[in-house]
């Protein structure tokens, strides 16, 4: 332990940026708002800003339990270092309310309804299942309220809004469903059953015992919700300094604000600083993606960019990562990739049960293969008649299953299999790669992406996972 503590390289001195910043914190008493491009170095510049201050107690609020002990491992011990999540828990159950935190509270709420439901609706109410499940996650997102709940009038959205938001268009059945689900669950998380999406939705829309700073911090404001922004304006007493990267909002489906910090700035008056100086990505990564941020600077020169017109899987290493826009893309090549004799790890926590779950409904386990991939093929058009943008990515998933398997029940076996796969080659999306960073990098199908702005920015949070190569290939130009 102690060797490793020896070789740990020391931190580069504070950047003229950097000191910029720590001066603006304590010679004035602005609101601060940090553009913070990729890899420069905003963990670190906060855990300065929080040193150079001088109020007592600060509250910092971040996303992810890793970052939250991270930071606690960094921060002076004045400083609380919470989650949205967690911050929202405590102020929802500052008055003491019993706990029952349970994470799939939605589905088990909404089994509930089906189960006693009449027996001729309940096989309508299981097709919707997910569709339901997603809807109530996003409105918790979101801030949508349905009409019946005391205290509707805070909602932040219209349900017409919200359903104009929302990955599939809902019909009435849908929307009935998810209304009568939301107004459960609010009612169940007064007694204190809550699961994770309540903890910030509950408090920052019905109350709550709210403490008092005098400075917030934040980092990863880009990803902010609206029910995030709500919470925040009711921590805010005093001064607020915030971190984030407007080239890394990529998260709208889940319900970020597209413009949260520059709405900030306006709404707090905030003063604008820079972190422009990547200390990850070398000057050939940086100079790559100046068509999406043409003031962005490197630390170090070096590293490489390649678009090739043909790669050999032979010449893929074993610590590649493979990112792609798309699920379907990156789950053929796993299976390509074990062929070829080499070990993979997908990143599919989320994807992989859900994928599952439709396959389940689809039809008899013992269909065969042609069977299984005509329902797939029945259940993405049905979902494309109701204007999913999803539907198309997730069915050509369990058509790539289907295409090894000879059954149904085959097909969800394998990819049962693939998701417990722990190899050395890591596999995943754009959405799942943001705030890691990995040597090599494959940007898998580039073509994929859009020219929309939530598209843009993924292709520029893609192509800064690189700390060194990066290269951009198209499937069809793998040689296997």
């Amino acid at each position: 332990m102690l060797r490793r503590l020896a070789d740990k390289p020391a931190p580069p001195p504070p950047t003229e940026e950097q000191e910029a910043i720590y001066t603006h914190v304590a010679t004035t008493d602005d609101n601060i708002m940090v553009n913070a491009l990729a890899g420069t170095g905003k963990s670190h510049t906060l855990e300065g800003v929080q040193a150079k201050s001088k109020t007592k107690p600060i509250l910092y609020l971040v996303f992810g339990r890793k970052n939250s002990d991270d930071a606690k491992k960094q921060m002076r011990s004045t400083t609380d270092v919470r989650t949205f999540n967690g911050q929202g828990h405590r102020i929802w159950f500052a008055s003491g309310r019993t706990v029952k935190l349970d994470w799939k509270k939605t589905n088990a709420q909404l089994r509930e309804l089906i189960n006693s439901a009449p027996k001729s609706q309940q096989r309508i109410l299981w097709a919707v299942y997910d569709q339901v499940v997603s809807g109530v996650e996003f409105a918790k997102s979101v801030g949508y309220i349905p009409q019946g709940v005391a205290g509707a009038e805070r909602s932040l959205i219209t349900q017409t809004k919200f359903h104009a938001l929302l990955e599939e268009s809902p019909d009435d059945l849908v929307s009935d469903v998810i209304d009568a689900i939301l107004r459960k669950s609010i009612v169940s998380a007064y007694d204190g059953y809550v699961d994770y999406n309540d903890q910030v939705y509950m408090p920052a829309l019905f109350g709550g015992g709210f403490p008092k700073y005098p400075l917030v911090m934040v980092d990863e404001y880009q990803d902010l919700s609206p029910v995030n922004h709500q919470l925040l304006s009711r921590l805010v007493t005093d001064r607020l300094i915030g971190v984030g990267d407007p080239w890394q909002n990529i998260y709208g489906f889940r319900g970020a604000t597209a413009q949260g910090m520059a709405d900030a700035v306006g709404t707090y008056s905030m003063a604008r600083q820079d972190l422009s100086i990547s200390f990850r990505c070398p000057s050939a990564i940086v100079e790559h993606v100046h068509w999406r941020v043409p003031h962005f600077k490197a630390f170090r020169n070096g590293g490489g960019v390649s678009v090739p017109n043909r790669l050999l899987a032979s010449d893929i290493p074993d610590n590649a990562t493979v990112i792609c826009r798309n699920n379907a893309p990156l789950f053929a090549m796993a299976f390509r990739l074990i062929a070829a004799g080499h070990s993979v790890k997908v990143a599919g926590s989320d994807i992989g049960p859900r994928l599952t779950n439709i396959m389940k409904r689809l039809g008899n386990p013992e269909m065969n293969r042609a069977q299984t991939i005509s329902a797939i093929n029945d259940w993405e058009a049905e979902k494309l008649a109701n204007e999913s943008t999803t539907a198309s990515d997730m069915a050509e998933c369990m058509r790539i299953f289907a295409r090894v398997a000879d059954s149904l029940s085959s097909a969800m076996s394998y990819a049962e299999h693939l998701f417990k796969q722990t190899g050395s080659i890591n596999l995943l999306t754009g959405h799942k790669s943001k705030g890691l960073e990995y040597p090599y990098v494959i940007h898998l199908d580039p073509h994929l992406l859009s020219e929309t702005e939530q598209d843009l920015n993924l292709r520029y949070v893609i192509s800064t996972r690189s700390q060194d190569q990066l290269v951009e290939i198209a499937s069809s130009q793998i040689q296997w």
